[in-house]
């Protein structure tokens, strides 16, 4: 038998101990608990008392005096002293405003070439349009390109209701909006 040295005993019966120390503590398996003592006293609520309500007596009418007395004049607040007003600088005169140019009045004509033009080409671009979404499957679209096909739609809408009330700039830009939503949609 093989005797192991001296040292190696020391540190192994450091650690056993260290073990058993460890382990005792967790022998109380419970947290201490506190005994019930007895049940809480809620003390009665106290009396109400009510103060007697004072009668108010009504004072007997009193007869009114047949002819009224003179009616009384409200005293007048004191005079203010009088005091010069400071000489001021007359004050200059307004300058009056030029007046209005008279506006001739206006002829009904027909449209101008460049809005005739603007109007076509307005028009040209929602054919455009609709020609490039009635091209597209809408059966295949995910939603966010079914969403821009329905949006598509609607701008062309609006773009023919601005034609209808003569606002041809907000109409060709919805026209534009239109075409180029419809073309991102072809294949």
């Amino acid at each position: 038998m093989r005797m192991r040295p001296v040292k190696f005993w020391g540190s192994g019966l450091a650690i056993s101990l260290l073990v058993a120390l460890s382990a005792s503590g967790c022998a109380k398996a419970g947290a201490a608990v506190v005994p019930d003592g007895p049940p809480l006293q809620v003390p009665v609520p106290p009396q109400r008392v009510l103060a007697p309500v004072e009668e108010v007596s009504v004072p007997p009418p009193v007869a009114e005096p047949e002819t009224p007395p003179a009616a009384a004049v409200p005293p007048r607040p004191p005079a203010r002293p009088v005091t010069e007003p400071k000489p001021q600088p007359p004050a200059p005169a307004p300058a009056a405003p030029p007046p209005a140019p008279v506006a001739a009045p206006r002829d009904l004509r027909a449209a101008s070439p460049a809005n005739a033009a603007t109007e076509r080409s307005v028009r040209d671009t929602l054919a455009r349009a609709a020609r490039d979404i009635n091209r597209v499957n809408v059966t295949r679209l995910s939603a966010e390109e079914r969403a821009q096909y329905e949006q598509s739609k609607r701008f062309s809408a609006q773009a023919e209701e601005a034609l209808k009330e003569r606002n041809l700039i907000f109409a060709a830009t919805l026209a534009d909006k239109a075409a180029t939503l419809a073309t991102e949609l072809l294949p």
